[in-house]
């Protein structure tokens, strides 16, 4: 291997962002770019539909309410003039409208390298890793619970391919590690082996805190810098229906009171959590979205917020949350264009009820990834590596859906709609004329290599072809790739000084204890 080689192997995962295709070899994938939706979105509402949506969601927002289990939440909903009986708060539908209208319709959040820097909103649509499962699956090991090795390699996943732009939360939670301690080790690897975007769960004080002291140590920052500027973020879920918990709102406001972002994101599944019908489900997530939404505006007017959606349906035979479903897809866009209406930028993810990496899994994300891009979402979870409704994360599957987000990324490029003279090739229909072939023309020649998306993982060869290779079938080649992914990767550059540091906080803070596994 040459040294001009070696060092471009090491710009693919380091501080110098592509700006061509990947020279390492277990793939060719596109350069890293923050993708802008071109389409416009679907809107199954009609504009009286949307306003029936809102007028029910203020309505059960000042007649019914939403609990708070928090103190402090529940202080400055009180200073605001909101009615509070017990936990429960009654909110003003003037003051809710006065509140998310602080909220900006976009925002930027800046990693460690200000090159992956991603924009949330203006027509832009980002994808993350799979976030939180408890278990992992591979060709090789099966199903198991979730440890530090596979956290690492899903890490590692995550950085290495540019159709992912921010990590997520933990893509498999690593029970050998304690919990009190398991978020100075995820973080430090998080920051260590990516410079990409990174989260914080909102699970208490001190784990909240510990994160954004080591982001900010991670990108060289001082407090005031850190603070001008959105750095990461949380994602917070209600308990559906209509109750916000201690923990999820502690970290939600600690973000906003320094301008990190919050994404708010109710779980409402239909028939379950929600009211079985499509309207009435969309209506309870905005309503637990929007009363925490304007208790951040309040306390922080202007912090960076979105809106997420998690809304589903539920298998009525057996009670297991289902993906990927038509209504899924219809409640996706009707959220879509919900936040349109609130101006607020929009959180959905790329999810599927498969257990392993086959066809329902691919199709079920499929629709799930087609409804974020109708729907106009600007940030995708889990949009590689999710099985078993999310209790299952699994490297084959990330490969294979690493395909798929490629492919969309190439869909969104605006050249391939070019109508110059040149993409309209009427001389080269001239040249070739009736019964020809344009396989030798010029036109051709100067524009094959790259007019078509290449796959990395897709075979395209007839069958005999790919049984003479060794019928490997999708999830097998992708297991393959991966491998030979976590062969290949090198971390990005850090400054040696700045690694010494954030080691020194994750020993000084597990020294005292790291946070409490309770509330």
């Amino acid at each position: 291997m040459t040294d001009d080689t070696t060092t471009r192997r090491r710009r693919a995962g380091g501080r110098a962002a592509n700006t061509a295709r990947s020279t390492a070899h277990a793939i060719d994938q596109m350069p890293w770019r923050v993708p802008r939706n071109i389409d416009r979105p679907t809107e199954p509402l009609p504009p009286e539909g949307v306003l029936a949506i809102h007028d029910g969601a203020m309505r059960v927002l000042s007649d019914i309410g939403v609990e708070f289990l928090n103190d402090d939440a529940l202080a400055h909903l009180k200073r605001a003039g909101c009615k509070i009986e017990g936990q429960t708060v009654r909110f003003d539908r003037h003051f809710v409208e006065e509140m998310v209208a602080k909220a900006p319709p976009s925002f930027t959040l800046t990693p460690r390298n200000p090159e992956k820097m991603i924009t949330i909103g203006d027509g832009h649509i980002v994808f993350g890793n799979v976030s939180s499962p408890p278990n992992a699956w591979d060709l090789a090991r099966g199903k198991r619970p979730g440890d530090m090795e596979t956290y690492r390699e899903f890490i590692k996943l995550t950085q290495y391919f540019n159709c992912i732009h921010f990590a997520g939360g933990y893509p498999v939670e690593p029970v050998d590690v304690h919990a009190g301690v398991r978020h100075l080790d995820c973080l430090f690897d998080k920051l260590t082996l990516t410079d990409k975007v990174v989260h914080a769960y909102s699970l208490g004080p001190e784990r909240v805190e510990d994160v954004m002291e080591m982001v900010r140590i991670a990108g060289g920052l001082s407090h005031a810098e850190f603070d001008a500027t959105p750095r990461m973020y949380t994602n917070i879920n209600s308990v559906s229906p209509l109750k916000h918990d201690w923990p999820m709102l502690d970290g939600a406001m600690r973000h906003a009171k320094r301008g990190q972002p919050v994404i708010v994101t109710p779980f409402t599944l239909a028939g379950a959590m929600a009211p079985v019908t499509l309207s009435g489900a969309v209506m309870l997530s905005i309503v637990e979205a929007l009363a925490a939404i304007a208790l951040l505006q309040w306390i922080a007017p202007g912090c960076p917020v979105a809106i997420g959606t998690f809304t589903s349906n539920v298998d009525m035979k057996s009670g297991a949350p289902a993906f990927g479903t038509p209504e899924y897809i219809r409640a996706t866009q009707m959220t879509g264009q919900m936040a349109r209406f609130y101006n607020l930028p929009l959180r959905s993810s790329g999810v599927c009820a498969a257990n392993v990496p086959d066809g329902q899994s691919m199709w079920e994300t499929m629709n799930s990834l087609w409804a974020a891009v109708q729907s106009g979402t600007n940030m995708v979870y889990h949009a590689a590596g999710w099985l078993e409704g999310g209790l299952i994360a699994s490297p084959e599957k990330f490969v294979m859906d690493c395909e798929v987000l490629q492919q969309f990324q190439r869909y969104m490029e605006p050249q391939i709609l070019g109508t110059t003279e040149a993409d309209l090739a009427i001389d080269a229909i001239a040249e070739v004329g009736a019964g020809g072939h344009y396989f030798g023309c010029q036109h051709t020649q100067d524009r094959y290599q790259e007019a078509f998306y290449s796959p990395f993982l897709s075979d395209w060869r007839n069958y005999e072809a790919w049984q003479a290779a060794g019928s490997l079938w999708s999830a097998e080649r992708a297991h393959g790739v991966y491998k030979r992914i976590l062969d290949e990767f090198e971390a990005p550059l850090m400054d040696a000084a700045i690694r010494e540091e954030l080691a020194d906080f994750v020993a000084r803070r597990k020294a005292e204890g790291g946070a409490p596994t309770d509330f």
